[in-house]
């Protein structure tokens, strides 16, 4: 085989082939367009022999796609799990493209899975919604701190309920400047709030389209699960198989505690924070439900609707056993971002079940 280590930018690629029986690759530096890859692969008499590399990044997978259509199987590699020498401190795109090809032939190098176009684009909406709704809460931030800085503060419970709302659109100003001011912020606002309800609109019509209509109403079982929270469950992971235990699936998240032991001292710190931090997000939020006590409210119970028995008795054990927990470290733990971190990792095993089932 031939392999073929790539450094990829957004105008150039760096390429070292890897002949057999050679130790040390020849690099040339071609652009990043669709011809010049594809003069790339004509060079090699079969391109089945072929095994080419890159590191995950911005270009994302187009590059992977277009060399598996010219028959070259090509692998997107995970950037931190790359080994590295600690001496090393010389970065170029011809050495980063030789050590790509070299660890590759070594099998040194562990791959992501490439998505579908069509899993791709339902992620990226999800994310969009994320980054969207991040916008709207510092919107709501802007204008929170804007009211206190001039003395409105609300004491009337939580923030952003109707009745907090209503509050706001009472607030007047003498001076037109303030006025001014507090009308632009709350404008922002508005428009934040109109693009979170749109794209929500738009996400709602992919619940109960494939390929993730079954994984969506098997996941909103889960008490703090949604369908919004199931759908961006889905769309990062798709291929739930590809971990083989709930163990490995708890670190893809970032949830597995960090640890730093040598000889008879075992040292565990904070969680690793590795991985997809959007479903570290997600899970962490869906873990807040089990503050309270075991119950199938009106939401859940329409979830659970046309669901087979088998899914919703494995809910319901999830939510005794995270409940149960939730209360058991809460009084023994002074923080709650702990706890809901611990259940966090066990709602992480529950859905990994549930999914390869």
């Amino acid at each position: 085989m031939v392999h073929l280590g790539l450094d990829v930018h957004k105008n150039t690629i760096s390429a070292a082939v890897l002949e057999p029986g050679v130790e040390t690759p020849v690099v040339d530096k071609i652009s990043s367009d669709e011809d010049a890859v594809r003069r790339l692969v004509a060079r090699f008499d079969d391109p089945r022999r072929v095994r080419a590399c890159y590191e995950a990044g911005p270009t994302g997978y187009e590059l992977a796609r277009l060399l598996a259509s010219l028959g070259v199987r090509c692998e997107v590699i995970a950037p931190s799990l790359i080994p590295t020498a600690p001496g090393d401190r010389v970065k170029t795109d011809k050495r980063d493209a030789r050590r790509l090809a070299r660890l590759h032939r070594a099998g040194e190098l562990v791959a992501i899975r490439v998505p579908s176009v069509a899993e791709e684009a339902v992620r990226d909406l999800c994310r969009a919604r994320a980054d969207m709704v991040i916008d709207q809460t510092r919107a709501r931030h802007r204008l929170g701190k804007f009211l206190l800085r001039h003395g409105r503060v609300w004491r009337g419970g939580d923030n952003w309920t109707l009745k907090h709302q209503g509050w706001i659109a009472a607030q007047r100003f003498d001076d037109p400047a303030l006025t001014a001011t507090f009308a632009h912020y709350r404008a922002t606002l508005t428009a934040r709030e109109a693009a979170v309800a749109a794209i929500e609109a738009d996400l709602t019509d992919w619940f109960t389209r494939a390929p993730f209509a079954d994984p969506v109403a098997r996941l909103a079982a889960y008490r703090g699960i949604t369908h919004l929270g199931a759908l961006t469950l889905a769309c990062e992971v798709c291929d739930w198989r590809r971990f083989g235990t709930a163990g490995a699936f708890m670190g893809f998240c970032g949830l597995t505690p960090s640890e730093y032991s040598s000889g008879e001292r075992t040292r565990r710190g904070h969680i690793t924070h590795a991985g997809n931090l959007h479903l570290r997000t997600q899970l962490v939020e869906s873990a807040w439900a089990y503050k309270s006590r075991p119950a199938i409210g009106a939401q859940i119970g329409r979830r659970h609707v046309d669901l087979a028995p088998e899914v919703v008795a494995r809910a319901w054990k999830a939510q005794l056993r995270l409940c149960g927990r939730f209360r058991r470290l809460d009084a023994c733990k002074t923080s709650r971002n702990i706890v809901v971190t611990a259940i966090a990792r066990e709602l992480a095993g529950f859905v990994w079940a549930e999914m390869i089932i």
